[in-house]
C-alpha cells in the first residue's frame, strides 16, 4: 500500500500538519499490519519530486526539484540523485520559508505569501466575481489581460521566483518542475520564468553569480503526487534506486 501526504512523515508515521491536523500521529504500517503487506509512506511534495525524476520532465536528473503550488508551497529536493529528507523529515518544505517580514503570523511564510488558492482568491475579487475558488474565472481573467488580474498573477509569479532563487542559494539544481493544479495553466510557467528573468536583469550579482536553473512544467501536474507514492513503495520494497 503506498500513501502520500501533507506534513512532516517519519518512516510511516505523520507528525502534525496544518492542512489535515487529524492525520497527527497516525502509522500506517501499524495501521494496516493486519493485512501483512509492505506500506509504504511520503510527504506529498517528496512525491512529486520521485514521480518527475522517475517518468517525468526531471528524467533521470541527479540536481532537480518538483515544486507543487496549491493551498501551500509544497517542495521535493533532490541532490547528487539522493531524495533530501534531512535529520528530521523535513527536507523540503518550503511553505515553511519567510518571504515577508513584515506580515502577521504565518501570511509572511511560503505558505500563505505565494499560495495559489489566496491568488485565485485575490484574482476573483478583483473581478468582482462571488466565487472566490473560482480558479478558471480567474485565469481567464488573467490569459485575457485584464490589469488588475495580470497585476496580481505577476506578483505571484515573482513570490515563486523568489523561492526558487532562495533554493539555488542553498542546493544549485539543473531544473525546477511546477506542479499542482494551477501548472495546468500554460501562463503559469510562462509567468514564473519571465519573473526569474526580471529579477537577474535588475541584480547583476545574482546574475552573474547563480547558474540560472531551467523553470519547467511538471509533467504529472496536479497527479504527481501519487505516481511518487507508488515509486517510494517500489524504492522500499525493491530497494530501487533513483
Amino acid at each position: 500500500m503506498a500513501f502520500c501526504a501533507p506534513g512532516k512523515i517519519a518512516h510511516t508515521k505523520i507528525h502534525f500538519d496544518g492542512t489535515l491536523p487529524f492525520l497527527d500521529g497516525i502509522d500506517f504500517a501499524e495501521r494496516y499490519q493486519k493485512y501483512n503487506i509492505p506500506v509504504a509512506v511520503i510527504n506529498d511534495g517528496k512525491a512529486s519530486a520521485l514521480a518527475e525524476n522517475w517518468l517525468g520532465s526531471l528524467k533521470d536528473m541527479k540536481n532537480c526539484a518538483a515544486i507543487t503550488l496549491g493551498t501551500g508551497v509544497e517542495g521535493g529536493i533532490i541532490v547528487n540523485g539522493q531524495l533530501l529528507n534531512g535529520a528530521h523529515f523535513q527536507a523540503g518544505e518550503l511553505s515553511f520559508l519567510q518571504l515577508n517580514m513584515n506580515e502577521a503570523g504565518f501570511n509572511g511564510f511560503a505558505g500563505g505569501y505565494a499560495s495559489a488558492v489566496q491568488m485565485i482568491k485575490r484574482v476573483n475579487r478583483a473581478i468582482n466575481n462571488e466565487d472566490e475558488m473560482d480558479g478558471l474565472a480567474a485565469f481567464e481573467a488573467i490569459n485575457r489581460g485584464k490589469e488588475e488580474a495580470r497585476k496580481i498573477f505577476a506578483e505571484y509569479c515573482k513570490r515563486i521566483a523568489t523561492i526558487i532563487i532562495d533554493i539555488q542559494a542553498v542546493v544549485d539544481l539543473d531544473a525546477i518542475a511546477i506542479g499542482g493544479g494551477i501548472s495546468a495553466q500554460p501562463i503559469v510557467v510562462e509567468g514564473i520564468n519571465q519573473a526569474y528573468d526580471k529579477v537577474l536583469a535588475g541584480n547583476t550579482l545574482i546574475r552573474e553569480t547563480f547558474t540560472r536553473p531551467k523553470i519547467i512544467e511538471a509533467k504529472f501536474k496536479n497527479g504527481a503526487d501519487l505516481y511518487g507514492a507508488l515509486y517510494n513503495l517500489f524504492i522500499h520494497v525493491n530497494g530501487e534506486k533513483l
